[in-house]
């Protein structure tokens, strides 16, 4: 009865049903108190979390093989850093027992990066990302090469979690530039490099990611490193890729893969995707674009062969995200659909929300594409916003395509006009011209359907060839000119009458 009343009050935390007769005092209890005696009584509240460090390190295995028997560990680094044992609670318990030096094995084999990033946050100020914890009292305080594995361990989960537009990564990322510099670090420069190229490339125009990506290009050379030349060449294949050069990105992605065949490249450090995969993945959209399709499944079929010889999670969740556009690029919603459920349940399982939110968008299209539009509307919308809140914007004028198609579909033709007019003012300010072309000829489709002014019809169609054969993108240029074909086809038959209605695809 009293317990009853005490759990009523919330001063007693509910019974756990698998530690009947436990009792423990609610949450919120234990946190005012804690927060009272952390700031009224510090050197007892240091002594608690010290005595609980050590209490949870013996807890747990000494190599725990799931999350669970890891649990204890991540308790012991966040209680170690209150205590203010940073050095220790690092490299003696986060790296060689959570980790596994450089396996990155909660990462890897448990897909514990969110629980990784709440552990981390201890050993920066305040839970500032980019600000380390330098001074602390015994020689605990974190020295530059600690201060470096860190700023790159968080950056890397950051980005994976939170997106490849994630600022809190950037912060890392420009953090540690000027250490690997003063540490004479060049494999770990490329990494911070890559990874502000990354956030580049999400979040500004291409101008500026092109400017980094030739920085990392002058490192590889510099170095004359063969992995640091695979990422650097991919590098240059993404940047090229969307601003329209097909046929130089295509060049680089096959530089970057003729390395790593050779067989005698040797990686130094994890990414984010391996850059092999990334090269094969890139280079199967160029070839989509050059004309060549049946080289571009071999190629894509080739990235899913590696990612699983790898067991990489990221590159895997790579692979999926291009097949689905691959996949839709053929007008296949059969085939977007189960490559979006796939992609949808590694992103949940692994916490890639980037991939997930994109998941969303083709499984949106594929529903709209055969015939739910209001259920495609709404992935698609959904999907979008969650694009939008990792702080990305280089897919938004293709993904705005796909809502523009599914409203169409909706006989929503005016919205999706709007949702094109949206999606070329972002590739215009931000550079990004890869699917320029086709949003002129989906301009032109609707604009046929709604029965607009001719030279408006023309226009449209016009740009879009021409966009089309200056990227030297022959599966596009088909497109266009088919799409005009059939508008002048039925323009002169008369079977348009006050609107034209003209394929997709």
């Amino acid at each position: 009865m009293i317990l009853g009343k005490l759990r009523r009050a919330r001063l007693l935390a509910g019974e756990d049903p698998d530690n009947p007769g436990y009792l423990d005092a609610h949450p919120l209890v234990r946190e005012y108190f804690g927060e009272q005696l952390r700031t009224q009584q510090t050197d007892a509240w240091k002594e608690c979390n010290r005595r609980l460090y050590h209490h949870y390190r013996a807890l747990a295995p000494q190599l725990s093989e799931t999350f669970r028997d890891m649990e204890p560990l991540f308790l012991a680094v966040i209680c170690g850093c209150n205590a203010g044992l940073f050095r220790e609670a690092l490299h003696e318990v986060y790296i060689p027992r959570i980790q596994r030096g450089d396996s990155s094995f909660a990462a890897n084999v448990l897909g514990a990066r969110g629980a990784l990033l709440l552990v981390l946050a201890q050993f920066f100020e305040h839970g500032r990302w980019g600000s380390p914890m330098e001074a602390a009292p015994e020689g605990q305080g974190l020295n530059g090469e600690d201060q470096l594995f860190i700023l790159m361990q968080a950056g890397s989960y950051l980005t994976a979690t939170r997106g490849l537009g994630a600022a809190e990564a950037r912060i890392c990322y420009g953090r540690a530039e000027p250490l690997c510099h003063s540490l004479s670090r060049p494999v770990l420069l490329y990494v911070a490099l890559i990874g502000q190229w990354r956030y580049t490339l999400h979040t500004d125009k291409m101008s500026a990611a092109m400017q980094i990506a030739e920085r990392i290009h002058s490192l590889a050379r510099e170095q004359n490193d063969s992995a640091l030349m695979i990422g650097a060449y991919r590098a240059l294949t993404v940047t090229l890729f969307h601003l329209g050069d097909f046929e130089s990105a295509r060049q680089y992605a096959m530089r970057g893969l003729q390395i790593w065949r050779s067989g005698n490249v040797q990686f130094h450090t994890e990414e984010l995707h391996a850059p092999a995969v990334a090269c094969l993945c890139w280079a199967a959209l160029c070839e989509w674009h050059l004309g060549a399709i049946a080289s571009c499944n071999a190629t894509i079929a080739e990235a899913f062969s590696l990612a699983k010889e790898l067991n990489d999670m990221n590159a895997l969740v790579l692979a999926l995200d291009f097949a689905a556009i691959l996949a839709f690029f053929e007008h296949n919603p059969v085939e977007v659909d189960r490559l979006a459920s796939d992609l949808i349940e590694l992103s949940t399982r692994y916490n890639f929300v980037f991939y997930q939110a994109l998941g969303a968008i083709y499984r949106g299209w594929a529903c709209g594409a055969s015939g739910d539009t209001a259920e495609g509307i709404a992935w698609i919308e959904q999907g979008i916003r969650d694009y939008r809140a990792t702080g990305a914007v280089l897919g938004l004028p293709f993904y705005l395509g796909r809502k523009a198609e599914a409203l169409h579909l909706a006989d929503r033709t005016s919205e999706a006009l709007e949702a094109i007019n949206e999606a070329e003012a972002l590739a215009e300010r931000f550079e990004v011209h890869w699917w320029r072309g086709e949003l002129h000829r989906l301009r032109g489709v609707f604009l046929a359907a709604m029965g607009a002014d001719e030279a408006r019809i023309e226009a449209s169609f016009g740009e879009a060839i021409r966009i089309a054969t200056e990227q030297k993108s022959v599966s596009l240029e088909k497109r266009a000119e088919a799409t005009y074909a059939e508008y002048r086809r039925q323009k002169a038959s008369g079977s348009g009458g006050r609107g034209f209605r003209l394929p997709l695809c």
